[in-house]
């Protein structure tokens, strides 16, 4: 029994270091995105980051996955996928431009809360009252960071918020994808969607790339892909109860970036907000957790 318990604690600090790690490469992929949002549409970097991540994906598909994992037996449902994971990328994109990158971060937060709604309005799971409270002090924490009414309100701080619904309902769209097929195939598809979607509007709001920004958008498509292969190979290795909460450390990341390359340092409100929400989203994933068990 002992050589198990031992395997299973080194594959849960495997998880734990994958997450973080991983969260940390979405954080810089936001970051170079947010440096490319005074020179291009957020359509034209999503276009390049897709385009240049998919065959990354192809392979990564593939090698961990097998060949079964480039097929789809739901292609439309991928498709629609693709739709709602642009518009997640396209608002969060639009808003890296106007707001700090902590705040916009902070704001994403509530994405677990959203989803913890949606799936009781729509797909009739059972919602404690406790989980109810969880959402509403959630939501309280998005009052404190955003401060609507006041002087400091920003219009563009509903675009992160807009990016959390839109994630949410990404999230549960995942009943849609064929039980069959794995979370590899998901990835790829996603990708590929985001390129096919995203290559109908670039023509429209292109602007001719320059040279010294053609290794940001590569960096761009290899800190977002290793983010996300990272990430899902954590939830692999652990129980999500422990790496999920990881999540959260992308504020750190976020925080020391704006710091650093923008001199940005999120208020004390929007601090206050964010640990509220924080708050409220691991407790939401520690009662969900507990509710599955």
């Amino acid at each position: 029994m002992q050589p198990t318990a031992d395997l299973k604690q080194t594959h849960t600090a495997a998880g734990m270091a994958m997450m973080c790690i991983g969260v940390a490469c979405l954080t810089v992929n936001d970051a170079l995105a947010k440096a490319l949002t005074s020179t291009y549409s957020p359509f034209q970097i999503l276009f390049l980051r897709n385009l240049i991540a998919l065959p990354f994906a192809v392979a990564i598909a593939a090698s961990l996955g097998g060949t079964s994992a480039l097929r789809s037996h739901r292609p439309v449902a991928h498709l629609l996928r693709g739709l709602l994971w642009m518009a997640a990328a396209f608002l969060f994109v639009s808003g890296l431009r106007y707001l700090g990158l902590a705040e916009a971060t902070a704001l994403v937060f509530v994405a677990p809360l959203f989803i913890t709604a949606l799936s009781a309005l729509f797909l009739g799971e059972q919602v404690g009252w406790k989980r109810w409270l969880a959402v509403l002090v959630g939501f309280a924490g998005v009052l404190i960071a955003v401060r609507p009414g006041g002087d400091t309100f920003q219009v563009a701080s509903l675009l992160p918020l807009a990016t959390a619904l839109f994630y949410a309902l990404l999230m549960v769209s995942a009943r849609w994808v064929d039980r069959r097929e794995s979370v590899w195939t998901l990835l790829l598809y996603l990708t590929g969607a985001g390129a096919l979607l995203s290559s109908l509007v670039v023509p429209f709001v292109w602007v001719p790339v320059q040279w010294d920004h053609l290794g940001l958008f590569a960096a761009i498509a290899l800190f977002g892909t290793a983010g996300m292969t990272l990430m899902t190979q954590a939830f692999r290795l652990a129980p999500a109860v422990v790496v999920a909460p990881l999540d959260y450390t992308a504020l750190i990341w976020a925080t020391l970036l704006g710091w650093l390359v923008w001199n940005e340092w999120p208020d004390a409100p929007v601090i206050v907000g964010a640990l509220v929400i924080i708050g409220s989203g691991v407790f939401t994933i520690w009662r969900e957790n507990r509710r599955r068990r």
